[in-house]
């Protein structure tokens, strides 16, 4: 049976003809998976790691990303998606629907000086990740890539804690948040990033050669499984975590060559020319500002090594290249297989562009195979244009995440804007959504937590916008909350006391204009919103935090 989705038809009757196609819904209770009925969508989520806002050509950047761009054509852009400013809780928020505290990552993965459940550093049972809820539904589910939500895999390797045993079919990655993109078992301080291939520990640089890049091995592998099961009646959900382009900056040499010598124009110039692309896509409103360059950040004129500035951000850009790349190649085997029609796939990064300083090798250059380096705050500030701050805080640079759509079969107005707020949050709801398939009250004998995310079909079948709700952030004791057009934010600083700052977001995108002392009322109801959430969801704070994490596990970011 073949799905007609057009114009004519409503939202809820597009939902009908999705839903009647698939048949009984199946709940999670039932033991084993099931045989889904034909014509199921499949869902493809691809996930950049460490990118900032403005890195896709679509998203105003320099750097060459043609298949992301044809994606977006194809599709929506949304220009006020926000993820969980790291790493690990991104990944907690966008596999399980919840807030990172809720599933156990409320800080990271490693291991705590006293244990406390959204803090342990891995998911908990009452959780289930977008797979664990898809496979009773019928799915194949299938991940390449950085998993991070093991906990402290380099100690004791927990098999319950893995992929395959978190509701993953098939998996082929790395466990930890870091890698080397050549050897990903080759680490300058020691640590081993466990390498598996499903269950089994592998290291793919010895045994691959020199030929050996994550970025194309892990594309290499999510192509290999659609031919292998994207011709079945049953439907598969792919995930795609590339740890492209986190640091280190590794990247093939006929890749750097390719970006080498435009970045000596200097970040100022790279960074205006971009919020003015910017401009002229669409993405804002010309009355948005471009906050003046980072005081932190030196001017281009005053940069004795322009060479070696230079060469980092290309190193960067060709990691991103590479990735379009491998994007483009797993687009075209669905295309091979005849799915596009039928496919939903969604693109995001899991935080902005980190200004984290990394030189752990100053004897061997960026982007070789033994180096270990990062593209340091100048260039970080390029990466989350328009915004200010970074990974880790949860203004606008550390949490603004581009994020891309296409579902030819359901969203036919293509190459979108859509100024819709959405939430990491909200990705398992969407995928459950479009599958038909129910979110389970318990799952293997254990009660599962409420969903908190809401389903993004409305915003995709071009149905009027999402009723406002509220929504909430907090990492290392940086904390924020959102309704409508009011952001209320504070982060953490060496001064006795944090502040909170309030931000009306649709007159100052760019967090410029702190309102919270001309708005004392709405920056009071917004606070009370916040700390009933944090002690909903077991948020400790930066005091409460540094108390079990330990010596040494955070550090003041300025």
């Amino acid at each position: 049976m073949r799905i007609e989705s057009n114009e004519a038809a409503s939202g809820m009757e597009r939902r009908q003809l999705l839903r009647g196609a698939l048949g009984t819904a199946v709940s999670a209770s039932v033991g084993g998976p099931l045989r889904a009925q034909p014509r199921r969508p499949n869902i493809v989520l691809i996930l950049a790691d460490d990118m900032g806002f403005s890195d896709l050509g679509c998203y105003g950047s320099e750097i060459s990303t043609p298949n992301l761009d044809g994606l977006a054509r194809r599709g929506i852009r949304f220009t006020q998606f926000t993820n969980f400013a790291r790493c690990c809780p991104t990944r907690a928020a966008l596999m399980t629907g919840l807030y990172p505290h809720q599933a156990g990552l409320g800080h990271m993965w490693y291991a705590l000086d006293k244990p406390v459940e959204a803090y342990q550093g891995y998911l908990n049972r009452r959780c289930v990740t977008i797979a664990e809820a898809l496979r009773p539904g019928g799915y194949r589910t299938l991940m390449a890539g950085k998993w991070h939500l093991a906990g402290d895999h380099g100690k004791q390797r927990r098999q319950d804690r893995l992929p395959r045993s978190r509701g993953f079919d098939h998996y082929y990655g790395h466990l930890g948040g870091t890698a080397n993109y050549f050897r990903p078992n080759l680490t300058p301080n020691g640590v081993v990033p466990q390498f598996l291939d499903d269950d089994e520990p592998i290291d793919p640089g010895s045994r691959e050669g020199e030929s050996y890049y994550t970025t194309d091995a892990f594309t290499s592998r999510a192509v290999k499984w659609i031919g292998e099961y994207g011709r079945e009646e049953r439907p598969f959900f792919l995930y795609a975590a590339y740890n492209a382009p986190h640091f280190p900056l590794h990247a093939l040499p006929e890749d750097i060559a390719k970006h080498r010598g435009r970045y000596r124009q200097g970040w100022e110039e790279i960074r205006l020319a971009r919020y003015r692309r910017m401009l002229d896509l669409g993405l804002f409103d010309r009355r948005v500002k471009l906050p003046p360059r980072d005081p932190r950040s030196p001017a281009w004129s005053d940069v004795k090594d322009k060479d070696a500035m230079d060469l980092r951000m290309a190193v960067y850009a060709a990691q991103i290249d590479r990735l379009d790349r491998g994007v483009g190649e797993i687009l075209r085997k669905i295309r091979e297989i005849g799915q596009e029609e039928n496919t939903l796939v969604m693109f995001l990064s899991d935080n902005g562009g980190t200004a984290e300083h990394q030189d752990r090798t100053p004897h061997i250059q960026p982007g070789q195979p033994g180096s270990f380096h990062a593209y340091g705050l100048p260039w970080a500030n390029v990466s989350n244009t328009p915004f200010g701050r970074y990974k880790h805080w949860v203004h606008e640079g550390g949490i603004a995440t581009p994020m891309i759509a296409s579902w030819p079969g359901v969203i036919r107005k293509t190459n979108t804007i859509t100024h819709q707020p959405g939430h990491v949050i909200d990705i398992m709801a969407t995928c459950l959504a479009a599958a038909g398939v129910p979110y389970p009250k318990e799952y293997g004998g254990s009660p599962i937590q409420p969903l908190e995310g809401r389903s993004l079909l409305p915003v995709f079948e071009g149905r009027s916008g999402l009723p406002e709700r509220a929504v909430f952030w907090e990492h290392e004791g940086n904390r924020a909350v959102r309704r409508g057009k009011w952001k209320l934010v504070s982060y953490v600083s060496k001064a006795p006391e944090d502040r909170w700052e309030l931000y009306d977001l649709e007159a100052d995108r760019t967090e410029l204009n702190d309102l919270a002392g001309r708005n004392p009322r709405v920056a009071a109801e917004l606070r009370s919103l916040y700390e009933h959430w944090a002690k909903r969801c077991g948020v400790l704070g930066r005091t409460g935090l540094e108390a079990i994490v330990g010596s040494g596990r955070l550090v003041e970011r300025l």
